[in-house]
Protein backbone atom coordinates (compact mmCIF):
# COMPACT_ATOMS: atom_id res chain seq x y z
CA UNK A 1 0.00 0.00 0.00
CA UNK A 2 0.98 3.55 -0.63
CA UNK A 3 2.01 5.42 2.56
CA UNK A 4 0.19 8.56 1.39
CA UNK A 5 -2.98 6.52 0.98
CA UNK A 6 -2.74 5.19 4.52
CA UNK A 7 -2.02 8.67 5.89
CA UNK A 8 -5.05 10.16 4.14
CA UNK A 9 -7.39 7.50 5.48
CA UNK A 10 -6.07 7.73 9.05
CA UNK A 11 -6.27 11.52 8.97
CA UNK A 12 -9.84 11.28 7.69
CA UNK A 13 -10.68 8.91 10.53
CA UNK A 14 -9.25 11.29 13.13
CA UNK A 15 -11.15 14.19 11.63
CA UNK A 16 -14.36 12.11 11.71
CA UNK A 17 -13.92 11.54 15.44
CA UNK A 18 -13.43 15.28 16.05
CA UNK A 19 -16.29 16.57 13.89
CA UNK A 20 -18.99 16.33 16.61
CA UNK A 21 -16.89 18.54 18.88
CA UNK A 22 -16.45 21.04 16.04
CA UNK A 23 -20.22 21.11 15.51
CA UNK A 24 -20.65 21.72 19.24
CA UNK A 25 -18.19 24.58 19.14
CA UNK A 26 -19.85 26.41 16.25
CA UNK A 27 -23.46 25.96 17.44
CA UNK A 28 -25.29 26.93 20.59
CA UNK A 29 -27.35 24.88 23.03
CA UNK A 30 -30.57 26.24 21.57
CA UNK A 31 -29.67 25.25 18.01
CA UNK A 32 -32.13 22.62 16.80
CA UNK A 33 -30.72 19.07 16.75
CA UNK A 34 -31.69 18.77 13.07
CA UNK A 35 -29.50 21.74 12.19
CA UNK A 36 -26.60 20.17 14.06
CA UNK A 37 -27.17 16.87 12.25
CA UNK A 38 -27.20 18.57 8.85
CA UNK A 39 -24.03 20.47 9.74
CA UNK A 40 -22.35 17.21 10.81
CA UNK A 41 -23.51 15.59 7.56
CA UNK A 42 -22.10 18.46 5.49
CA UNK A 43 -18.76 18.37 7.28
CA UNK A 44 -18.61 14.57 7.00
CA UNK A 45 -19.35 14.77 3.29
CA UNK A 46 -16.59 17.31 2.80
CA UNK A 47 -14.24 15.10 4.82
CA UNK A 48 -15.05 12.02 2.72
CA UNK A 49 -14.57 13.79 -0.59
CA UNK A 50 -11.35 15.48 0.54
CA UNK A 51 -9.91 12.19 1.82
CA UNK A 52 -10.62 10.60 -1.56
CA UNK A 53 -9.01 13.57 -3.28
CA UNK A 54 -5.90 13.20 -1.12
CA UNK A 55 -5.75 9.45 -1.74
CA UNK A 56 -6.86 9.48 -5.38
CA UNK A 57 -3.55 8.45 -6.88
CA UNK A 58 -4.38 7.50 -10.47
CA UNK A 59 -8.00 8.62 -10.50
CA UNK A 60 -10.74 10.12 -8.40
CA UNK A 61 -13.59 7.73 -7.55
CA UNK A 62 -16.84 9.44 -6.60
CA UNK A 63 -18.25 6.15 -5.31
CA UNK A 64 -15.36 5.76 -2.89
CA UNK A 65 -15.76 9.36 -1.79
CA UNK A 66 -19.46 8.76 -1.08
CA UNK A 67 -18.64 5.66 0.98
CA UNK A 68 -15.97 7.59 2.89
CA UNK A 69 -18.49 10.37 3.56
CA UNK A 70 -21.06 7.88 4.88
CA UNK A 71 -18.45 6.22 7.09
CA UNK A 72 -17.31 9.62 8.36
CA UNK A 73 -20.90 10.58 9.25
CA UNK A 74 -21.51 7.24 10.99
CA UNK A 75 -18.31 7.59 12.99
CA UNK A 76 -19.26 11.15 13.97
CA UNK A 77 -22.75 10.14 15.15
CA UNK A 78 -21.50 7.06 16.99
CA UNK A 79 -18.71 9.02 18.64
CA UNK A 80 -21.12 11.74 19.73
CA UNK A 81 -23.66 9.38 21.30
CA UNK A 82 -21.23 6.73 22.48
CA UNK A 83 -18.33 8.78 23.83
CA UNK A 84 -18.85 12.54 23.89
CA UNK A 85 -22.40 12.80 25.22
CA UNK A 86 -22.05 10.31 28.14
CA UNK A 87 -18.72 11.80 29.24
CA UNK A 88 -19.90 15.41 29.02
CA UNK A 89 -17.60 16.49 26.20
CA UNK A 90 -20.61 17.57 24.10
CA UNK A 91 -21.93 19.79 26.89
CA UNK A 92 -18.50 21.37 27.43
CA UNK A 93 -18.16 22.09 23.70
CA UNK A 94 -21.61 23.71 23.69
CA UNK A 95 -20.70 25.83 26.71
CA UNK A 96 -17.45 26.93 25.11
CA UNK A 97 -19.21 27.69 21.81
CA UNK A 98 -21.90 29.69 23.62
CA UNK A 99 -19.27 31.63 25.59
CA UNK A 100 -17.49 32.65 22.39
CA UNK A 101 -20.65 33.94 20.75
CA UNK A 102 -21.66 36.08 23.70
CA UNK A 103 -24.60 36.30 26.08
CA UNK A 104 -27.22 36.50 23.32
CA UNK A 105 -26.40 32.87 22.33
CA UNK A 106 -27.34 31.39 25.71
Amino acid sequence: MNPNLDTAYWLGLLISVGLPVLVGLVTTRVTHAGVKAVLLLALSTANGFLVELAAAGEGYAVGSAAVLAAVSFAIGVLTHFGLYKPTGVSAKAQELGAAKTGPQAA
